[in-house]
């Protein structure tokens, strides 16, 4: 099972006060749901792949209105084959709809109201629906973090993106090639907080985790690579340093060399691992900083290069 299964799976389980469970199950229809409008009748279907969020919806319904929906099961004939669930809403459709304050915007295609957009509580659960029904979020063992939400609608997508803001989790749209709309997020802290926003605290916690141990190995890898370089760095300094005093002895003697020079380098060839840092502390007299060693031995470089050239 996926962690975004899993993560559902938790969401489903959830204990939800009536109120709040209507703001659930009101993004549930609205993202899920068609609306069909027969004569002055209104009939409503929500149709999910996923039996725990089937039972889910049934359950709110049965819990909420005291009605037990119409429900059926189809197996698709093409592609993955898997089950659909259609939860149908038939003689009380209008009353649900209008109590879960969604008649209009089911109807007209407009925003949702301010009575839950405005209640923190609400868009809460309604984050929670709409993350059930259309919801989807990389695990946090895969190299990049991702998730969204896709709505068939500007207006509905407008919604969820407001909503995020909400919460300060710096959401971005995108208008699928493919049709519909979909709001993301992309950082981890951002997609740790929404999970735990919509109530998900042991996918909160796993995920966290697992971020956690991931970060903290990534960090040790890029300090361990940074060392190895800074190490390469030096070793091949180091290199070319000794090549430029082996060419000065070899052409003129380092006896000609300043005293001072002289004594850099002989402190190089017998430490060909030091650091120049190490370099300067290791002239007994008085050591002198990195920048003075570097000095001298760019003396030694130059004129190894001028005795190689004449």
């Amino acid at each position: 099972m996926s962690f975004a299964s899993d993560v559902k799976k938790e969401l489903t389980m959830l204990e939800v006060h009536p109120e709040h469970a209507k703001a659930e199950l009101a993004a549930l229809i609205r993202m899920n749901g068609t609306i069909d409008l027969v004569k002055q009748a209104v009939f409503v279907t929500i149709q999910t792949e996923n039996a725990a969020i089937a039972r889910r919806v049934y359950s709110l319904i049965k819990k909420l209105f005291d009605l037990k929906a119409d429900i059926s099961v189809r197996r698709r004939m093409k592609l993955n084959k898997n089950n659909v669930y259609f939860i149908r809403l038939n003689k009380e459709a209008k009353r649900i709809l209008s109590e879960l304050d969604i008649l209009e915007t089911m109807v007209e295609e407009t925003n949702l109201p301010a009575s839950i957009k405005e209640n923190e509580q609400k868009v809460q659960s309604y984050l929670r629906g709409a993350f059930l029904a259309r919801g989807s979020v990389n695990s946090p063992e895969t190299n990049s973090y991702h998730l969204e939400i896709h709505s068939s609608t500007r207006v509905m997508n407008q919604d969820i993106f407001d909503m995020l803001e909400m919460f300060e989790l710096n959401p971005k749209m995108h208008e699928r090639k493919n049709g519909g709309y979909m709001t993301y997020l992309k950082e981890a802290e951002k997609i740790a907080d929404f999970i735990g926003t919509i109530g998900a605290n042991n996918g909160l916690f796993q995920f966290e985790d697992v971020r956690i141990v991931r970060d903290m190995r990534n960090s040790v890898n890029r300090l361990v690579n940074c060392e190895q370089a800074n190490l390469n760095k030096t070793v091949d300094a180091a290199t070319k340093q000794i090549e430029a005093i082996l060419t000065i002895d070899e052409e003129i003697g380092l006896q000609t060399l300043p005293e001072k020079t002289q004594e850099i380098a002989r402190l190089r060839l017998e430490n060909p691992e030091a650091s120049l840092k190490e370099l300067g502390e290791l002239i007994p007299e008085a050591p002198i900083s990195k920048s003075a060693v570097n000095h001298r031995m760019r003396k030694i470089t130059k004129m190894a290069e001028e005795l190689i050239v004449s």
